[in-house]
């Protein structure tokens, strides 16, 4: 089962499942038609905040492993939206653990938490770092590993602490797909020559999505339950060179334009 199939990283697992030959039921919000079509996947509409939805869907399937990739993911949002990142991450993941030590006690669940988990840092960071979100985001998936692996969880959980990850589908929210979309629009005439950025001397590590739900497969399959797994490439890059490789890349001349609305509260220099 992956939860948030609809989502960004839970889309591109899905395909990576089907591509493996794994059977995969794929949830996502009830109402409208499935997604898109995925060879060997069945996509079933089951809102978290249904306790008895989630008991039936998983008490029918029985699966093996639920990846949780749903979420309130956005960075940013988080400090306008802060109750609803906590509804979502915390109390959305507290309902859907109940549920597999009632009606799936010998599931494996893998939760997707985030690097922003660790305290800010001026070099890279292990597992071992010391945990001190800096923004609302990350204190909810803090908050959210407790609740899987913490006294009252489920025995069986799998914690991964995905770093910034890009890739095609990404929502034009996330700063490398905001500056590709911009681009693209540019180059069809649709927008005036200039894209609006935010803070780009943030540095990142950055990896494939592709590569990321790999590794969340890997670490369901072959991993210690409640040990974290950091999710890297080890190398920190700044926003503006990813800016400058996407421009280099257009096809017309773009003009870059500081857009205020873009800065965030508290964005953390290095992660």
């Amino acid at each position: 089962v992956v939860t948030g199939a609809a989502g960004f990283a839970g889309g591109h697992l899905v395909d990576h499942l089907s591509s493996e030959g794994i059977q995969t039921v794929a949830w996502h919000r009830p109402g409208g038609n499935p997604p898109r079509a995925v060879a060997g996947v069945r996509w079933q509409g089951v809102d978290l905040f249904d306790e008895d939805a989630v008991r039936h869907a998983l008490q029918t399937v029985q699966p093996a492993v639920v990846f949780h990739c749903a979420g309130a993911a956005h960075v940013g949002k988080s400090w306008s939206a802060t109750a609803d990142t906590l509804r979502v991450n915390v109390l959305g993941t507290h309902d859907l653990v109940e549920s597999i030590r009632s009606v799936a006690p010998d599931a494996r669940l893998l939760v997707v938490s985030s690097a922003l988990v660790y305290g800010p840092s001026s070099e890279a960071v292990d597992e071992e770092h010391a945990l001190l979100p800096a923004n609302p985001y990350g204190l909810s998936k803090l908050a959210q590993e407790l609740v899987a692996t913490g006294p009252g969880g489920h025995a069986n959980s799998f914690v991964a602490r995905p770093f910034n990850h890009v890739g095609p589908r990404q929502a034009p929210s996330f700063v490398s797909a905001a500056f590709a979309k911009q681009i693209a629009e540019i180059e069809a005439g649709l927008v005036p020559p200039e894209i609006h950025v935010g803070n780009l001397d943030a540095r990142r590590d950055l990896t494939d999505v592709r590569d990321t739900v790999r590794a969340y497969r890997l670490i369901a399959e072959r991993g210690v339950p409640g040990r974290p797994y950091n999710i890297c490439t080890g190398k920190a890059v700044a926003v503006q060179d990813v800016l400058d490789v996407l421009v280099s890349q257009a096809r017309v001349s773009v003009r870059v334009v500081d857009d205020p609305a873009r800065h965030r509260p508290n964005d953390t220099p290095l992660v």
